[in-house]
């Protein structure tokens, strides 16, 4: 998969100090995302099984011992990944996952 983009996880980790250790988290699941060829949906939770599938082809995925939120959407067919937020469950619970 295409991961775009990178550079929005890393302002996430360097946003604020408490943010800081998410570097580890985020930066595995960036080269694990990259590496991977989802096709469906059910690919994702083949890999990442407590990710969750929404409308839009939108996918939230667990970061730091489900600490962090992180959604993506999902173009299967070009093989591109679109991180649309990275929180965490207090900022997740305010926003509207399947529009972000």
């Amino acid at each position: 998969m295409r991961v775009i983009a990178k550079r929005t996880l890393r302002e996430f980790w360097e946003s604020a100090p408490q943010y800081a250790g998410t570097k580890g988290p985020l930066e595995a699941w960036y080269a694990e995302a990259r590496k991977a060829t989802w096709r469906t949906p059910q690919d994702i939770k083949d890999q990442f099984r407590h990710a969750s599938i929404l409308k839009n082809n939108r996918v939230v995925f667990n970061i730091g011992g489900n600490k962090y939120r992180l959604i993506a959407a999902v173009d299967y067919q070009r093989q591109a990944l679109f991180i649309r937020f990275i929180g965490t469950h207090r900022q997740y619970d305010s926003i509207d996952a399947e529009v972000v």
